[in-house]
């Protein structure tokens, strides 16, 4: 199993805003909608830089831009997806013979939004992005503790983000997870210590929950481990007590 520390999470969902929010959600409560995602510093996201994206976008950098070290860790970015309803604009424009939004197809390619996030924080450290379908969060993430457990001095900041398909392409996305954007801050020397791990996934009925909201209760709950099985792996997080 892979070791590392998190030294700061933030995340947002539509009704799930703020940090009381979701511990309230992980407690099995409901959530109330504020503004700024939970676990966010208070340092607003240009303006120039959030004009130029989608909401879900915006949630996304909102949630990594005031995490410990966002401005000097390696970003990782993890999403199915993307902003699809930029490529679906682009595929509409083109369909109907008009011009293709500038705009739209500087922004298309998967790694767009870490790549305004670095430019913006004037992060040279670089970033990866990784789509690996219904398990995209997890393997975003084991590629952020890859990263790490190569350079363990460089932080790793992973970016999740994901909506389900608009109509009629949502017929394709059997497996489609609730509108999630998240954001991880990884360290090898400061913060709570887990350890991460896979092996093969057991045949069963679909988990009851995406994984990164499995993940997000498995982090403000506090238990002690927590799985999730995919379709060809099975996922593992457990928490380390601290030493006295």
């Amino acid at each position: 199993m892979l070791a590392f520390k998190i030294r700061g999470w933030a995340a947002w969902a539509p009704g799930l805003e703020s940090e009381a929010a979701w511990r309230a959600w992980a407690a099995g409560g409901a959530g109330q909608s504020t503004s700024e995602p939970a676990g966010a510093s208070a340092t607003a996201v240009p303006m120039l830089l959030r004009r130029r994206v989608s909401p879900l976008g915006q949630a996304a950098l909102r949630c990594a831009w005031g995490l410990p070290d966002a401005a000097r860790a390696r970003i990782v970015s993890a999403s199915r997806h993307g902003e699809f309803g930029r490529t679906l604009s682009i595929l509409d424009a083109l369909c109907t013979g008009e011009t293709v939004s500038p705009a739209d197809f500087t922004l298309s390619v998967h790694h767009a939004l870490t790549g305004l996030l670095s430019i913006a924080q004037s992060n040279r450290n670089g970033h990866t992005a990784v789509a690996a379908g219904p398990e995209s969060f997890e393997s975003g993430f084991i590629e952020a503790v890859a990263c790490l457990q190569e350079r363990p001095a460089e932080p790793v900041v992973l970016v999740y983000y994901d909506e389900p398909l608009p109509s009629p392409f949502d017929r394709f996305d059997t497996e489609a997870g609730p509108t999630l954007a998240m954001a991880l801050s990884l360290s090898s020397e400061q913060g709570e210590s887990f350890l991460l791990g896979t092996g093969t996934a057991d045949e069963g009925a679909p988990p009851p929950e995406s994984p990164g909201l499995a993940f997000l209760r498995f982090l403000l709950t506090e238990q002690p481990q927590t799985s999730w099985r995919g379709a060809r792996r099975q996922w593992h997080w457990r928490r380390l007590a601290e030493a006295a």
